[in-house]
């Protein structure tokens, strides 16, 4: 079984904003484009223009209709992928090795020239955030798109991951979470931002950012001076226009 390495003191992770993802469904896209033509074997799909076509994705967007104790529901959108915990269950449970966290920046990859796909850290993953690819036989997984961060033939800006790169509604961080000054711990703080199913215990280094209370809708007879008609004897095309509709059966009285 493969072995943790000590905690690091550098934790690269995303900082995911439920407020303000709007499940566009870019960040799934642009992970399945670079990682498709760049790190490892290609994601592949099965049957993709058939009755039931399926594929492998590093990152997927769930929505949820949530209902509060009080006030209207609300659409919740819900980003999954690799949590890069610091006790990933799934690195101790491999029995080859492939599966494994870096000691620098503490990201969890998968070396799939070792993997023989037997689903093994899908099984211990709790946030069922591995998936098997069907044309290769080897598990894939986020990697924080470690060919891009440190890549430094890209420009500075692009040298974060893809997803976070893409989302058009700012709602994906990066940076260093072990890093209480970085831009990502201080909006955590700020925000409140939790851990996905702490009570799992495996320290996951990626956090949420809660939705925040939607406001409540005025009151209409707030705006009932605004919806009075602005003259009681219309003139000209409107007014006939009114007119003739009112003539009609079942028309304006």
């Amino acid at each position: 079984m493969t072995q943790l390495p000590p905690p690091s003191t550098k934790k690269l992770g995303l900082v995911i904003d439920l407020d303000t993802c709007v499940g566009c469904h870019a960040c799934v896209i642009s992970c399945k484009g670079w990682n498709t033509e760049n790190y490892g074997a290609p994601l592949s799909d099965q049957d993709p223009y058939g009755g039931d076509p399926t594929g492998t994705f590093l990152n997927r967007v769930h929505s949820y209709e949530v209902q509060p104790d009080a006030g209207a529901a609300q659409l919740i959108h819900f980003p999954k992928s690799c949590l890069h915990c610091e006790d990933a269950p799934c690195v101790t449970v491999c029995p080859t090795g492939a599966s494994y966290k870096r000691s620098e920046d503490g990201i969890v990859l998968v070396n799939e020239s070792d993997c023989i796909g037997c689903g093994l850290c899908a099984w211990a993953c709790p946030y069922g955030a591995r998936e098997l690819d069907a044309a290769e036989g080897v598990m894939k997984k986020c990697t924080l798109c470690v060919d891009r961060i440190y890549n430094e033939n890209l420009p500075e800006e692009d040298r974060q991951p893809a997803c976070v790169r893409t989302c058009p509604a700012g709602a994906r961080h990066f940076g260093d979470l072990g890093d209480a000054d970085s831009d990502v711990s201080k909006l955590v703080a700020e925000r409140g931002g939790f851990d996905l199913m702490p009570e799992q215990g495996t320290k996951p280094v990626n956090k949420y950012l809660p939705p925040r209370p939607k406001d409540e809708m005025p009151e209409f007879d707030v705006l009932a001076p605004y919806l009075e008609p602005i003259a009681q004897d219309g003139k000209g095309f409107a007014a006939w226009l009114d007119k003739a509709l009112s003539a009609l059966p079942g028309g304006a009285k």
